[in-house]
C-alpha cells in the first residue's frame, strides 16, 4: 500500500512523472512570458461635480508583431488620455492605438520598436475542452512581472452579452482570470497562444473567456490597415420575436425577427425588405433571434448575396440581398 502511494505520488494518469509535467508548465510559460506586457493607462473622468481628474488604470497585452504591435481588450485603453506599455525585461515605451473594434473588445496599440518577442500562435482554433489552460497576465495591477494561473478550456464556442456587446465564438477556462489579466494571453502545455483572454463574470469561480487567437489577429490585421473593422451590414433594425408580439399582432410564427426600420436607399430597401417583414430563415440557416441573424452576417464579406425567407402578413417571400459595409456609426432609419 505504501509503495503504491509512494508511485501515485510520482505519476498522474498515463504514466506521467510530475516532475515532466512541471517542467512542461514552466517551459512553456518561459516561452511566453517575454511577449506579455503590462498595459497602464490613464483615464480622464468626471466626478458628480463634473471636475475631471485623472484615474489610472492597469491591463495586459501581448505582442503579436516584432515591429511594435500588441494585442489587447478595447475596453483596457478605451477613453485612456495617456498609454504605457511596460515588458517583461523592464523597457517602457509610450503606447499609440492603433485601432480598437468595441464588438469584438479587441484593440492594438503601438510602440516605437522593432525587436519585440513574438510568441507562436495555434494556426487554427482546434481545441479539446479538458486540455490544458495556462493564462498569463498582470491582475489587479500587481508589481513584479505578470502572473501565472493554470486550469483547462472549460467550455468552446461560448456567447456571452456584456454592457457594450455580444461575443461568440469564445473559449471558456477555469484558469484564475481577475482585473488586470484582461488583454493577456492563454497559452495550451506547449506554449503556443490559443486565446486573448478578454471577459470574467462577476462574483463567479472558476469562469473565464478568450478570444481564440485566429479571430482576435484577424480583427488585428484590420485594426493595423484600416484603424477599424470592414463588417459587412444589412441596413436594417430588427427585434426578436417575442410571445407578447405573437399575441398582439397574431403573428404566424413564434420565433424571428421583426424588421422595425429599412434605411431607404439602402440594398436591403433595394432587395424589397419592408418594415413588419418577420425574417425566419437566412442562408438555410433558422433564424431564431437576431443573434442568429447576426451569426449569419459575420460569416460572409462585404458584397456577399444572403438569401432571405420572411413572413409577409401570413404569405412566404424570398429575398437576396446584397451586404453592404457596416458604418461606423449605424443609421436608425424611419421609426
Amino acid at each position: 500500500m505504501v509503495s503504491n502511494i509512494r508511485k501515485f505520488k510520482h505519476k498522474v494518469k498515463g504514466g506521467i512523472n510530475l516532475a515532466d509535467f512541471d517542467d512542461m508548465v514552466t517551459a512553456a510559460v518561459a516561452k511566453v512570458m517575454p511577449s506579455v506586457v503590462n498595459i497602464s493607462e490613464v483615464k480622464l473622468m468626471r466626478d458628480a461635480y463634473l471636475h475631471v481628474h485623472p484615474v489610472p488604470g492597469v491591463g495586459s497585452g501581448v505582442v503579436i508583431d516584432r515591429d511594435g504591435f500588441i494585442l489587447t481588450n478595447a475596453h483596457v485603453i478605451h477613453g485612456s488620455a495617456e498609454i504605457k506599455i511596460t515588458l517583461e525585461d523592464g523597457r517602457i515605451f509610450p503606447g499609440k492605438v492603433r485601432g480598437i473594434d468595441p464588438l469584438t473588445d479587441l484593440a492594438v496599440i503601438n510602440i516605437e520598436s522593432d525587436d519585440l518577442p513574438v510568441p507562436e500562435m495555434a494556426k487554427n482554433n482546434d481545441l479539446k475542452i479538458g486540455q490544458l489552460a495556462i493564462a498569463i497576465g498582470n491582475p489587479l495591477g500587481l508589481v513584479g512581472g505578470p502572473t501565472v494561473t493554470m486550469g483547462v478550456v472549460s467550455a468552446l464556442d461560448r456567447s456571452i452579452q456584456t454592457e457594450m456587446t455580444f461575443m461568440e465564438g469564445l473559449i471558456q477556462t477555469d484558469a484564475a482570470i481577475n482585473p488586470g489579466n484582461s488583454g493577456g494571453a492563454l497559452i495550451n502545455s506547449k506554449g503556443v497562444l490559443i486565446g486573448i483572454n478578454s471577459a470574467i463574470i462577476p462574483y463567479a469561480q472558476g469562469i473565464g473567456f478568450a478570444i481564440p487567437i485566429q479571430s482576435a489577429l484577424w480583427i488585428a490585421e484590420q485594426l493595423k490597415e484600416h484603424g477599424g473593422i470592414i463588417r459587412p451590414w444589412i441596413s436594417i433594425n430588427a427585434v426578436d420575436v417575442n410571445p407578447k408580439l405573437v399575441a398582439y399582432y397574431n403573428l404566424p410564427t413564434k420565433k424571428g425577427v421583426v424588421i422595425t426600420a429599412v434605411v431607404p436607399g439602402s440594398e436591403a430597401h433595394r432587395s424589397g425588405m419592408e418594415i413588419g417583414d418577420i425574417i425566419i430563415r437566412m442562408d438555410d440557416m433558422d433564424i431564431n433571434n437576431v443573434k442568429d441573424m447576426i451569426k449569419v452576417i459575420n460569416k460572409h464579406e462585404v458584397g456577399d448575396v444572403v438569401t432571405t425567407e420572411l413572413f409577409r402578413g401570413q404569405e412566404k417571400v424570398k429575398l437576396e440581398t446584397v451586404l453592404e459595409k457596416a458604418p461606423a456609426s449605424m443609421p436608425q432609419g424611419p421609426q
